[in-house]
């Protein structure tokens, strides 16, 4: 008889490992540290770094609220980056992915239900948002100089840990069966925390905000100059520093994709950060941005990012197949409109 050593798979619930509370405090005190309040008649506008990005809240309330409602915002955006960003080693995604190939990971509530929003989310995109797709991000790294173009093996080999449907979850845990699969919330992060920011202000009783962060937003009811509706403009990629169109919302997201601005170009090839999941390399079509408007940020980015990869034609089929949604998508030559994007357009 030859005895084989159990796959991690068949573990039992009292074989799993459970996640340690990541450094909130360290998180914190930088972002603090970074924010700065402007406050005129009524009008908050809050700046700060986190999450990598630029991030910005305008909003209406008097006093003591607008204060609320800045710690809140500031701490809530804090435990989110430590534990869902995998820059950081000891966020809740570095520990689930440090266990790939070895144990089930007990996760916490929120935990399991972002993994449900990406179960979701890749259902949605038919696997084009795939946030098992860490192991391309890094193959592809667009930061290299000189610039590495990996070879077809090694593309390969990459490929082999990617895939959503590989990963096994149970209620309250979660397995990568392989070592070297590792999850990356980086292609819905952003845009849930917006979400959350908004829903945050609204729990407190803020009656007008605008979240921005890294260039996805979101709004809900108007904002504290008197106007009726927010204005934002849309950056043009044939043009960066300026912006192509303006639009106006009262409630609602605008998410954009893009690989002009991450890339480097070898050949007169362009290669962005935006992988393709199918093919193992970087989208190479004609599209260079993609703007999307949706009720929610993380349908918004959802979109901008799948419409992205898939091109003009089924970019824009996606698009109009989710009724609330409207989009653009700007290539070298031309920008294509969906069916209902120019109700937002002010300008």
């Amino acid at each position: 008889m030859v005895l084989t050593a159990p796959s991690p798979a068949a573990s039992t619930a009292a074989d799993a490992v459970n996640l340690h509370p990541p450094d909130v405090r360290t998180v914190h005190q930088r972002i603090v540290a970074s924010a700065q309040n402007d406050v005129r008649a009524g009008g908050h506008r809050l700046t700060f770094q986190a999450m990598g990005t630029h991030c910005r809240a305008s909003y209406s309330a008097p006093g003591d609220l607008g204060r609320q409602y800045r710690d809140a915002l500031l701490l809530w955006v804090a435990t989110f980056e430590a534990r869902y960003s995998r820059f950081r080693e000891d966020s809740f995604i570095s520990q689930i992915n440090r266990e790939a190939g070895k144990r089930w990971v007990n996760l916490d509530t929120e935990t399991e239900r972002l993994l449900a929003l990406c179960h979701e989310l890749v259902f949605l995109t038919q696997g084009i948002l795939d946030p098992t797709s860490l192991p391309l991000i890094a193959l592809w790294n667009w930061k290299d100089r000189p610039a590495n173009i990996p070879t077809p093996d090694r593309i390969a080999a990459a490929r082999g840990l990617v895939g959503w449907r590989k990963l096994q979850r149970r209620p309250g845990a979660i397995l990568l069966p392989h070592a070297g699969m590792s999850l990356d919330l980086g292609g819905m992060g952003k845009e849930y925390a917006v979400d959350q920011a908004v829903m945050l202000a609204k729990s407190l009783g803020v009656t007008g905000v605008l979240v921005d962060f890294g260039a996805d937003v979101r709004v809900s009811g108007p904002p504290p100059d008197g106007r009726a509706s927010w204005y934002i403009g849309l950056e043009d990629p044939r043009k960066p520093g300026s912006t192509w169109k303006g639009l106006a919302l009262r409630d609602g997201a605008v998410a954009s994709s893009g690989d002009y601005f991450r890339k480097f170009e070898v050949n007169g090839r362009r290669y962005g950060h935006i992988i393709d999941p199918r093919t193992g390399e970087p989208v190479h079509n004609t599209c260079l941005a993609v703007n999307i408007v949706a009720p929610t940020c993380t349908q918004a980015g959802m979109l901008s990012t799948a419409a992205f990869v898939l091109g003009v034609d089924a970019g824009l089929k996606l698009i109009e197949a989710q009724p609330a949604a409207a989009g653009a998508i700007v290539t070298d030559s031309a920008i294509h409109l969906s069916r209902r994007f120019h109700e937002y357009v002010i300008s």
